[in-house]
C-alpha cells in the first residue's frame, strides 16, 4: 500500500546537498562496489567489511528515489564513514531503479524488501554479528523504521529528519528499539511540529530511549549544517556503544 502523500510532479529536490564523490574515502578506507540479488533484480551498493568477524552491522538508507536521493547523498556517504570508523560492517546501496539498481519505484513497499534484501545479504556474509543498526534518511528515515519493527536483530537506529506529515508511521507500535531522531528547526518538508508529536508519542512507551535533537537553523538539506549533523550522530553512536541512552537489556540476532 502506498502510504506516501507526496506528489512527483511536485518540484522538491534533495540536489541541494551535493552527492559525495564515490571514489574518494576517509582515512584511505576502501570501499568495494558491490551487487548482489534483490526482490526486483539486482541492487547496487558500496559494503565495507569489518576486521572482526562479529562487528556489529550497520545499513544506510538513501532519501527518496524520485527527488534524486542515491546512495552517493552526501549525508548518506558520510554516515556510511561514521560507522566504518567505529568498526562496523558497513552497506549503503541504490534503492530499485537507481543507479545500476534493477526494478522500479515502488512507492515504499518494494523499497522496504530492498533493504530486508540488503540486510539478508550483509548477514549472510557475517553469520557471527550479534548486532545490528539501520540509518535512514528523509525517505529512507521511513523505510528504515518499517524495516526495524520487521527485523527484531535492529537494535539501533538514526531516523533523520522523518517526514510524519508525509508518511505513516503508525506501524511504530510499539517501537522495538532505542535510537536518535534528529532533525532541523528550519524544515519545511517535514515541520517540527509534526516531527515533535511523532517523537511525543514514541517516548510514551516503555523499554526504549528515543534521544531527540533539533538542530538550531537547519533545514531538511542540511545547508551548512552536515558537518554539524554528523557531529550529533557521531557522539550519539558513541555513547550507544558505551552502554548509555538504551534499554539494557540487548537484543540478538535470530
Amino acid at each position: 500500500m502506498n502510504h506516501s502523500k507526496l506528489d512527483p510532479t511536485r518540484p522538491l529536490r534533495l540536489r541541494q546537498v551535493r552527492p559525495a564523490e564515490p571514489s574518494r574515502s576517509p582515512r584511505n578506507i576502501i570501499m568495494p562496489e558491490v551487487i548482489f540479488n534483490g526482490p526486483a533484480g539486482r541492487l547496487e551498493g558500496r559494503y565495507q567489511a569489518a576486521k572482526e568477524k562479529n562487528a556489529p552491522i550497520a545499513i544506510v538508507l538513501h532519501p527518496h528515489p524520485r527527488f534524486g536521493g542515491t546512495m552517493n547523498n552526501q549525508i548518506v556517504y558520510k554516515l556510511f564513514y561514521m560507522f566504518v570508523e567505529r568498526g562496523f560492517t558497513t552497506l549503503r546501496f541504490n534503492f530499485r531503479g537507481i543507479g545500476r539498481s534493477q526494478g522500479e519505484f515502488d512507492h515504499g513497499s518494494g523499497e522496504l524488501s530492498d533493504a530486508a534484501s540488503a540486510l539478508d545479504w550483509v548477514q549472510s556474509l557475517h553469520p557471527d554479528s550479534k548486532q545490528c543498526w539501520v540509518a535512514g534518511y528523509s525517505f529512507g528515515a521511513w523505510i528504515g523504521m518499517q524495516l526495524l519493527m520487521r527485523r527484531p536483530e535492529i537494535e539501533g537506529f538514526f531516523s533523520i529528519s522523518p517526514q510524519p506529515n508525509s508518511y505513516d508511521f503508525s506501524f511504530l507500535a510499539p517501537c522495538p528499539s532505542s535510537g536518535l531522531i534528529i532533525h532541523g528547526d528550519k524544515d519545511r518538508v517535514a515541520p517540527p511540529k509534526d516531527v515533535q508529536t511523532l517523537v511525543d508519542k514514541l517516548k510514551t512507551q516503555k523499554g526504549i530511549v528515543i534521544t531527540q535533537k533539533t538542530m538550531e537553523g537547519a533545514n531538511h538539506f542540511y545547508s551548512e549544517h552536515t558537518d554539524e549533523l554528523l557531529g550529533e550522530c557521531s557522539e550519539y553512536l558513541d555513547r550507544r556503544l558505551a552502554g548509555e541512552l538504551s534499554d539494557p537489556r540487548p537484543k540478538r540476532l535470530r
